[in-house]
């Protein structure tokens, strides 16, 4: 993976518990253009209160983030260690501390341990270079099972660039830009409006379009840095390039967020719900989120049970418009309801085939309009519970 002008420092800090990366710099060699989208929790985290004011700058030239500790909901220290970790990185690598962004997840209302964070950021900017952006994905983990990455490759004006990016997330996922942070950066030269844009718009078909457990983070941070190392002209809006890179971009968050669906914290199946033929593209949004977030449909995909009233139900209180003799709902290609009505015969058995399936689609046509959105979610399972029981020992 060849990304021009950025290199990489992954180190332990130990910041919750020893022996495992959990403190990471991601470098810009020269000021890059910031894209930005965070959490609309109201209840903020440190580092994403620093953040959103320092992307009104435009440019920055990377980020120090760490796993274990959250830093929110840790008043005014919170907001000290925050500046102070910049300032530290910052120092050390001989740029101003208002240049750095940083992030956090973990665990919420335990201020960090700056003792431990102070001792390994001379590490941290002293291997700069000797890491990867995986190992940059594996220390953002927290109950993720696996770390998540993805890149593609793409040209503009003949020149080749890349589009990367690493992201962490299992529980605690709903984005309403969950605990998720993604980090994404490009090599390409991108006009900074058309950039804030294109990533809004990918942003919302792929981490806003997931759903494990129906929670926003207070820490919630989607970052893209785009450096123009790769020397190509500067894309604009309206050019055949700019339609290249959002496809691009898109596919690459798209598939960060399937990653972190299937990491879903205790989950056993994947699951696509699109609603289709809703009056709105908004209408179906609100129905395809509503059927994804709710607990009894998703312990229904735990349990094999094709329950399709539970999804019925969940369309019927999304707020989206429904007249329910017109809806019909399929579970991958089997028909279950056809005019509001179970389809009977052998559907329920086919029905329960598909939900045996590790990976699946549930489908309704409302048969309104011409409103599409698919959204990804996760079962619900024995093991959330657990997980989540105990998260904090």
């Amino acid at each position: 993976m060849d990304i021009k002008g950025f290199t990489f420092s992954a180190v332990e800090a130990a910041v919750k518990k020893p022996g495992r990366l959990d403190l990471a710099l991601i470098y810009s060699e020269v000021p890059a253009q910031v894209a930005a989208v965070f959490t609309t929790n109201a209840v903020k985290a440190a580092p994403v209160l620093l953040d959103e004011e320092r992307v009104k700058r435009g440019t920055s030239r990377g980020l120090v983030v760490n796993s274990g500790n959250a830093n929110a909901c840790t008043g005014a220290r919170g907001m000290s260690d925050a500046k102070e970790t910049t300032a530290l990185v910052a120092a050390g690598l001989g740029i101003g501390p208002e240049e750095l962004l940083v992030s956090s997840t973990g665990v919420i209302g335990v201020p960090l341990p700056m003792e431990r964070i102070r001792s390994a950021i001379p590490a941290l900017v002293g291997t700069l270079g000797k890491s990867t952006l995986a190992d940059v994905a594996s220390a953002i983990m927290t109950t993720d099972t696996f770390p998540k990455l993805q890149s593609r490759a793409g040209v503009a004006g003949g020149v080749p660039y890349t589009v990367a990016g690493v992201a962490k997330g299992a529980g605690m996922i709903m984005p309403n830009m969950a605990t998720m942070l993604a980090f994404i950066v490009t090599d390409a030269a991108v006009e900074p409006a058309l950039l804030q844009q294109l990533f809004r718009d990918a942003v919302d078909c792929s981490f806003n379009s997931i759903t494990v457990d129906g929670d926003t983070s207070t820490n919630d941070t989607a970052l893209l840095l785009a450096n123009g190392a790769a020397g190509n002209p500067v894309i604009t809006a309206g050019s055949g390039d700019a339609a290249a890179f959002a496809a691009i971009l898109n596919e690459v968050l798209l598939e960060l967020a399937k990653q972190i669906v299937r990491d879903g914290e205790g989950a056993t199946k994947f699951v696509a719900i699109t609603v289709r033929g809703a009056a709105s593209d908004a209408d179906a949004k609100k129905a395809a989120m509503a059927v994804a977030n709710s607990s009894l449909v998703k312990t229904a995909f735990f349990g094999q049970d094709a329950n399709w009233g539970r999804i019925f139900a969940a369309v019927g209180y999304s707020g989206a418009k429904v007249e329910q003799l017109k809806a019909e709902l399929f579970f991958d290609d089997v028909q279950m309801v056809r005019n509001g009505l179970f389809t009977g015969g052998d559907a329920e058995a086919r029905g329960t085939e598909v939900l045996r399936k590790k990976d699946f689609t549930v489908t309704v046509d409302l048969h309104l309009g011409d409103g599409i959105s698919t959204v990804y979610t996760s079962d619900l399972s024995y093991d959330y519970v657990k997980i989540n029981a105990d998260y904090r020992t």
